[in-house]
């Protein structure tokens, strides 16, 4: 009689349409937020970096030491990532002068090689496997990377292509709904759509905080960055309320998962 088989709770919460919809929210967030102590508040992306990045990593360390999922703890973690995210992104795009195109590529070979790192040292990057510290650990190392490389992509596909904040914002969707199709209607590998949907959220939230917040003449709606942050912030706190924030489970034996 094989062995029965042990249900563990995941650390991060189903994913689920409303899991999109958040993300988004709170990538979007982390541009008007970000923008907000940079630029608004003129604490510039290195002073500005060094603040969030403190605030990601007290989340973080509470993430990991917590023993359930915590919805408000986990997406407040997400928004950490995305704040610290844009403003590195930022600095190393604008004051290091590596550009959007130099500060995307080593960005997204950075992320490849996180991914790669992880598989190669606990045999899977998929999510339901979020149940112990070392994958957690590379689970939120995953997310940081890909969302400073995610303001960086929306960066450079708004501004260097000449597509503006709105077109960006449109392709990038465009592309999430592809990526949608060949979940549902193919046989690729769901791990490896679901991280390449996750980090183009991080673009279309970027280009959409920028669509919002940017003058008018910079093809942007010109809205208060703290006023859009805080409504952003807001809409977030009540998805969280109002939407199911059930923890992902998956059944495991004591064999090494190898799935992709």
């Amino acid at each position: 009689m094989p062995p029965a088989k042990l249900i563990k709770s995941s650390k991060v919460p189903e994913i689920i349409l409303t899991f999109w919809v958040i993300k988004i929210a709170a990538t979007t967030l982390g541009e008007t937020g970000g923008d907000t102590l940079s630029m608004s508040l003129n604490l510039g992306y290195l002073g500005s970096t060094f603040i969030f990045f403190v605030f990601f990593v007290a989340f973080v360390a509470a993430q990991i030491r917590a023993k359930a999922f915590h919805p408000y703890l986990y997406w407040a973690t997400v928004v950490a990532t995305t704040l610290v995210g844009t403003t590195m992104a930022d600095f190393a795009d604008r004051s290091l002068g590596i550009g959007y195109i130099g500060g995307t590529s080593i960005l997204l070979t950075f992320v490849l090689a996180v991914l790669a790192i992880w598989r190669l040292t606990t045999g899977s990057v998929s999510v339901s496997n979020i149940t112990n510290p070392l994958n957690e650990s590379f689970y939120w190392l995953t997310i940081l990377a890909s969302n400073t490389l995610g303001t960086a992509l929306g960066d450079f596909l708004a501004d260097d292509t000449g597509l503006g904040f709105e077109g960006g914002a449109l392709v990038f969707a465009a592309i999430l709904l592809v990526i949608a199709g060949l979940h549902y209607f193919t046989s690729l590998s769901k791990t490896l759509l679901f991280w390449a949907a996750f980090i183009l959220t991080r673009p279309l939230g970027a280009t959409c905080g920028d669509l919002l917040t940017k003058p008018v003449a910079h093809g942007g709606f010109d809205l208060s960055r703290p006023a859009s942050s805080a409504v952003i912030a807001a809409f977030i706190i009540v998805m969280i309320l109002i939407t199911p924030q059930r923890a992902g489970n998956h059944g495991e034996t004591g064999e090494q998962r190898t799935a992709a």
